[in-house]
């Protein structure tokens, strides 16, 4: 007989299974249910509604990338190389997990205040994630020399916050249009035959954190 506690993470477990080898859309209750072995009502138990279910799934995969972003910084050194680490998992991550990368972030379907559950809410997993990108953003510019902004230390943090919004957006589109095959395609047909085989999507987030940042001091 499951107890309560583990019968709510056996429909967590389902429901991360499901959404890694089928995808977000396979998410529905009955199917979940079906999976866990319970009747089609179990979930509402636990979950008062589908969006509380979807959200303590989507943690699972907060959890997961944050871990990934710990084992990355393992051998970083500067701001600017852990950033460059971070960048590569969070990529990484968002290929190999395409179904939880996709609904981890839809905050309009898994975080609004009447899904009533007593969980803690998502952005409590989401905004740690980014507030690390900010502080890296913020060593990197420092370490750069170019911290010291017009506006004070308020506008430099905003300043920081902005080109981590912009270069965490940047890198989105990255995974999504790689995911898809765009980004392949066009970059592919810049080469000439004889080009050197390069590992093209870790040379396209390098330029990315460029772009956002500026190229690397020799």
């Amino acid at each position: 007989m499951h107890s309560e506690s583990s019968l709510r993470e056996r429909l967590v477990d389902v429901g991360v299974d499901l959404v890694l080898s089928e995808g977000s859309a396979s998410l529905g209750l009955r199917e979940i249910a079906r999976r866990a072995g319970v009747s089609h009502g179990a979930p509402r138990r636990y979950f008062p509604t589908h969006h509380a279910l979807l959200s303590a799934i989507a943690r699972r995969g907060f959890a997961d990338l944050g871990a990934r972003f710990a084992t990355a910084l393992a051998d970083a050194t500067t701001a600017r190389d852990q950033l460059q680490a971070v960048a590569r998992a969070y990529v990484g991550y968002a290929l190999e997990c395409r179904g939880m990368f996709e609904l981890m972030f839809r905050h309009e379907l898994l975080d609004s205040e009447q899904h009533g559950s007593d969980q803690p809410r998502l952005r409590e997993s989401t905004l740690p994630l980014f507030e690390h990108i900010v502080a890296l953003v913020a060593r990197c510019r420092a370490e750069q020399g170019t911290a010291d902004q017009p506006g004070g230390p308020d506008g430099t943090a905003t300043e920081a916050a902005v080109t981590a919004a912009a270069l965490w957006s940047n890198l989105h589109g990255t995974a999504q249009l790689w995911a898809w095959g765009s980004l392949p395609l066009v970059l592919d047909a810049q080469l000439p035959d004889d080009a050197p085989r390069v590992d093209r999507l870790d040379q396209f987030v390098a330029a990315v954190l460029d772009t956002h940042l500026g190229p690397v001091s020799s």
